[in-house]
């Protein structure tokens, strides 16, 4: 460890991540460096600083890219091909105008916001945006309405339902570590995740869409444009069925692990079947007859579109896993022990503290259940050893854990490529969306320890 004159290794540690962050946005932002570049050149220099050896930099940036590639690709890529496919039969339309008649445009971004907070319940964030992007484009075509306007809402649903709601992973692994139950974590969650999701969804939406123009294009607007050459378009329920099939999936195989015995064959079988990869495949093949063979496509329209959804998909592909590498980077250079080290000397209320070891490990490293993870471990001693209530803990740390998303974040550079933002303006919309999401969540978290 290369300590700084007059500090701590620990100190000069932490200095050296937040400077790499800050050499990161300096360059992308900046200097316009590709962000994949700019990752791995952060990586380097971070590793570099702290004493990594050579070797173990370049190991550890792999196995970050490959670890986070290893669900992102799988899920990307499927959930683009379910996409492509949702718009060339006009199903985005449908959707569309189905919402537009029964909501009016007035109450679209409300809509919007509740029905992401109810599909990211059992699904991962990237699968929703993949499920969800046909629709706010289509939707922004056709009511004219900014697209940031009804987009915000709907990553702030599904980025709340991610952060803060069982049976994600990052909450699933505190409330086990904490000792927490599950049911009465989900109900807290519910109760203060709407008005997370509603405050950095709708209402920010409504203050930020008309101070950042943004047009439609790049990848969202790709999956969103519908195919003249098809002869009919699918009917409004077999089109919603479609693309919350792999949602189906996926809650059906949490209601089979809490219903059912482990080592049942059930069990195991919903569990297969409701994997985010099996979920996803099954969607996409129901999808080549309900958007395809069923709308008047043949099999060689529909092999173009899936052939053409591998394109746009590599550029996510390199930033996100470049992403994950820069976070593994910082978890083998010590920053998330240091960040520990840290916090157990601090004496504060076991929910602030628990909030603000997640947000840090959430600013150095990127990742939102890594955040929580790391988190849980600190602080589960200490709420075996405090009345704390062990719910919302869980709680405070989801809500640090989502705070501040910037370029070492994967979600970050996925928000930025599927609604064809600049880094500048995913910095004012997504990480302050995140932000809000954490402040907030953390002001209800206390506020409901008042009374529990």
């Amino acid at each position: 460890m290369n300590a700084l004159p007059g500090l701590s290794p620990q100190a000069s540690l932490l200095l050296y991540a937040a400077a790499a962050v800050a050499l990161l946005i300096f360059l992308v932002a900046r200097w316009k460096v590709n962000a994949f570049i700019g990752l791995v050149l952060a990586s380097l220099c971070v590793g570099l600083c702290s004493g990594v050896r050579l070797l173990d930099i370049a190991k550890a940036f792999q196995e970050g890219v490959g670890g986070t590639l290893g669900f992102i690709a799988v899920v990307v890529g499927l959930g683009t091909m379910l996409g492509k496919l949702l718009a060339e039969s006009g199903g985005a339309e449908v959707i569309a105008q189905t919402f537009i008649a029964a909501f009016g445009e007035k109450r679209l971004h409300w809509t919007l916001m509740f029905v992401a907070f109810i599909v990211g319940l059992p699904v991962f964030f990237g699968v929703g945006v993949v499920l969800l992007i046909p629709i706010v484009f289509t939707l922004a075509r056709e009511t004219k309405l900014p697209l940031l306007y009804l987009g915000i809402p709907v990553i702030a649903g599904l980025s709340t339902s991610h952060g803060l709601v069982p049976p994600h992973p990052g909450p699933m692994v505190a409330i086990e570590k904490v000792g927490a139950d599950v049911g009465k974590t989900i109900l807290w969650a519910i109760a203060i995740g709407l008005p997370c999701a509603a405050l950095a969804g709708p209402i920010f939406a409504k203050f930020i869409a008309p101070r950042i123009s943004v047009p439609l294009g790049g990848i969202g607007e790709k999956l969103s444009q519908p195919n003249p050459a098809r002869t009919r378009r699918p009917g409004f329920g077999v089109t919603l069925f479609t693309i919350t099939l792999p949602v189906l999936l996926m809650l059906g195989a949490t209601i089979a692990d809490v219903a059912l015995p482990k080592g049942d064959a059930l069990r195991e079988c919903a569990d297969f079947i409701g994997s985010p990869l099996v979920a996803m495949l099954l969607a996409v093949l129901f999808a080549l007859w309900s958007f395809g063979a069923n709308c008047g496509f043949d099999r060689a329209q529909l092999l173009k579109f899936t052939d053409d959804c591998v394109g746009p998909c590599a550029t996510i592909f390199l930033v996100v896993g470049a992403g994950g590498g820069f976070g593994k980077v910082l978890d083998v250079s010590g920053v998330d022990d240091a960040i520990s080290d840290l916090a157990k000397g601090m004496q504060l209320s076991p929910l602030l503290l628990g909030w603000l070891v997640a947000a840090a490990i959430r600013i150095a490293v990127g990742s939102a259940t890594v955040a929580i993870t790391l988190a849980s471990a600190i602080m589960a001693p200490i709420a075996l050893t405090s009345p704390v209530n062990k719910e919302l803990l869980v709680l405070a740390m989801g809500a640090g854990s989502v705070i501040l998303s910037h370029l070492n974040d994967g979600g970050f550079w996925f928000v930025k490529e599927y609604f064809n933002l600049t880094v500048e303006q995913t910095l004012k919309t997504w990480t302050v969306l995140e932000t809000i999401v954490s402040v907030v969540g953390l002001a209800l978290v206390l506020l409901a320890s008042r009374f529990v």
